[in-house]
């Protein structure tokens, strides 16, 4: 029988070694990012090639930080994770309703495979919309929107805790799709150079055409109420 400081040195070098396969999978894997479709509803698209040796045991998390000038509907969320593999969690409560200027940024997480074994080739789509944004005053027709790509975090039973994985980062979020725990993820660190942010472009309304717009629309007004009161005055309808 191995004495206890064997035991636990001969769990240490086991950890080390699914942790130091951990940080390959992660250094390997490559994400990209595409945006489809044109207007206020668009879909992103994002494919994930982990590397070819990964477990059946390491689960995959998608890090999405969404800029405050789109939003995602959860309601159709909710439709489409109920047809699909992929399961999504919100950070905070979404306005559908609320201009760009009085909303703020959210966070997503995105689990491609929350049951079964790991495959080396994931893609999820999610559509997301614009939000309306401030009138321009100087002549401008469009207003752009930045998004980031995702970021890869990978976790591992099999390795924890997470001690040391540098140069890559470690944290905390919902260790499945119920959020009834968090566990330690490692964060992919590098930043490869086809993973730049998107810019999405949107229509916005022409400031200067405010006074014209709003004097038209009440003169507009104006006449329908002398015309219907004429209306009325003359075929005595009270």
């Amino acid at each position: 029988m191995l004495p206890i400081s064997e035991v636990s040195r001969l769990a240490n070098e086991k950890n080390e070694n699914h942790c130091g396969l951990l940080q390959h999978w992660i250094e390997s894997s490559l994400v990209s990012m595409e945006i489809i479709k044109r207007g206020f509803h668009r879909e992103v698209e994002t494919t994930v090639e982990l590397s070819p040796d990964v477990h059946s045991g390491v689960r995959v998390l998608l890090l999405h930080r969404w800029p405050r000038g789109v939003y995602v509907d959860p309601y159709q969320l909710a439709s489409l994770s109920d047809l699909s593999d992929w399961k999504i969690i919100l950070d905070s409560t979404i306005d559908l309703e609320g201009p760009a200027h009085k909303t703020t940024g959210f966070v997503t997480f995105v689990y491609p495979t929350p049951d079964g074994p790991t495959p080396t080739l994931l893609k999820v789509t999610i559509p997301i919309h614009g939000r309306y944004h401030e009138p321009s005053f100087v002549a401008e027709t469009f207003t752009s929107v930045e998004i980031e790509p995702p970021e890869l975090l990978l976790w591992t039973e099999k390795c924890m805790p997470l001690n040391n994985v540098e140069p890559h980062d470690v944290m905390e979020a919902p260790c499945t799709h119920h959020n009834s725990s968090s566990c330690q993820w490692v964060k992919q660190q590098h930043q490869q150079k086809e993973r730049g942010p998107v810019n999405v472009q949107f229509p916005v309304g022409d400031g200067s055409l405010c006074g014209p717009v709003c004097g038209g629309t009440l003169l507009v007004t104006m006449l329908c109420c002398v015309a219907l009161s004429k209306h009325m005055w003359e075929h005595r309808i009270i």
